[in-house]
């Protein structure tokens, strides 16, 4: 089969087509961020890079792009999932779809119209309910939402629009925090969002304290169970309630505090083993907080595979 995957990252979508068991004869990957070609090219060699999306065009069996024209004929799957950052709760100032990099969308939509694939998915994160139903009137096809928790150790909540048949939710693994750690302890059963700050740790131990239970918007790990129950009571009694700026450092009691590494990072987005060795840690964290959780897509494309497509 013929794909184009467009907001392609590091590729997590050729991993899940192969775990879906699906034959690709040509993947057109579009991606602007080096890192993330540099990722997918080490991995799949044979990756036809095009670019920008929206320098991409097809017409009559040819695709177009900044980086080469292509006679491919017909385009079985367009995948993709737009930036989320307008659309995005974890926001203060949402812009929604008109918002200059969540409008990306509407060059996914027009490619969508230019190329009539056989299949189509798109991903994008939970949002307000007008811009969902704004993107369900464009696709023609109601969003199903997967919480990467049943097949991961990681949180993440996403709408998936496609017109693949009969996606159900996939079945809870039971797959919790710990069970993935190289080292260390964790209260929480799973991770919370992957953010490319976690990859840079804040100036003092206290201060990734703070992040973590003020916001509950990070992951720490800390040597045992031991030294969490020690870091929150100390915590509680100390620094609770507090803003960021007030809290100080003051001694050694938050030595070893960690953020989730690189290893972990992976296997949170079920990635294989080793597949960011390329990269730096900042590299993977950035890529693997946009990318997909390759067991979800799995999931979805396989019922490709149970229409006939081989």
């Amino acid at each position: 089969m013929n794909v184009l995957s467009v907001f392609d990252g590091m590729s997590c979508g050729q991993i899940a087509l192969e775990r879906a068991g699906l034959k690709i004869d040509n993947y057109f990957a579009s991606e602007i961020k080096e890192h993330a070609k540099k990722v997918t090219q080490y991995n799949y060699p044979n990756t036809i890079q095009l670019g920008n999306i929206r320098y991409i065009s097809y017409e009559n069996g040819v695709l177009k792009s900044e980086n080469g024209v292509y006679k491919v004929g017909y385009i079985d799957l367009l995948m993709g999932g737009s930036p989320c950052q307008d659309l995005s709760r974890g926001n203060k100032n949402i812009a929604g779809l008109e918002g200059q990099k969540s409008s990306l969308f509407y060059e996914y939509l027009r490619l969508l119209k230019e190329i009539k694939p056989r299949y189509f998915l798109l991903e994008n994160v939970k949002m307000k309910k007008e811009y969902e139903e704004r993107i369900t009137k464009y696709l023609g096809v109601r969003p199903i939402s997967i919480d990467s928790k049943l097949v991961s150790a990681g949180l993440r909540k996403r709408l998936y629009w496609t017109n693949i048949p009969s996606i159900a939710l996939p079945k809870d693994r039971g797959i919790v925090l710990q069970d993935i750690l190289e080292s260390g302890y964790t209260d929480r059963e799973k991770a919370r969002c992957l953010l490319e700050s976690d990859s840079r740790p804040l100036v003092t131990p206290v201060k990734m304290f703070h992040r973590y239970f003020s916001t509950g918007f990070t992951t720490l790990i800390f040597k045992n169970k031991k030294h969490y129950e020690r870091c929150k009571k100390h915590y509680n009694e100390n620094f609770k309630g507090l803003s960021a700026k007030e809290i100080f450092y003051d001694g050694d009691i938050y030595e070893g505090l960690r953020y989730l590494n690189k290893a972990e990072r992976e296997k949170i987005q079920t990635l294989p083993h080793g597949y960011c060795d390329t990269i730096t840690d900042n590299e993977a964290a950035c890529l693997c907080g946009d990318g997909w959780t390759v067991d979800v897509i799995s999931h979805i494309l396989s019922n490709i595979k149970k229409e006939g497509i081989k």
